[in-house]
Formats: C-alpha cells, sequence, structure tokens
C-alpha cells in the first residue's frame, strides 16, 4: 500500500528500511528515504508502521 504519494514510498519499504537501517522514528526514517517531507500527509501512518515492525521485530528476537 502506497503511504506517501508524493515520493510513492509504500508500507513494505518502511517496514524494510526498519529492519536493514534500524530506523525507530520518522526523522531516522528520513535519513534513508523521502518521505513526509512534501504535504505531510503521510507521517501519522508512517510513525505507526515504524512502530508496529518494531513490535513485530522484538518478538522475534531471541531473549537472553
Amino acid at each position: 500500500m502506497y503511504v506517501c504519494m508524493c515520493y510513492g514510498v509504500t508500507d513494505k519499504a518502511i517496514q524494510r528500511a526498519v529492519e536493514t537501517h534500524g530506523v525507530g522514528n520518522l526523522r531516522e526514517l528520513r535519513d534513508v528515504m523521502e518521505v513526509g517531507s512534501q504535504c505531510g500527509r503521510c507521517i501519522t501512518m508512517t510513525q505507526e508502521i515504524i512502530d508496529a515492525t518494531i513490535v513485530d521485530e522484538s518478538l522475534f528476537k531471541e531473549v537472553c
């Protein structure tokens, strides 16, 4: 699904950025890709995807 129409960023691209670059917030995501800096309508959804991906990833990490 397209999250940022201005730059053509999808939810999958955001999830990959979290998983591969360790992105934890919108500011860090902007270092990796253009998102949320044009009209701003995607900011809330983008942060929700980042948060959900972090939670999903933490569920599968081995706890010592």
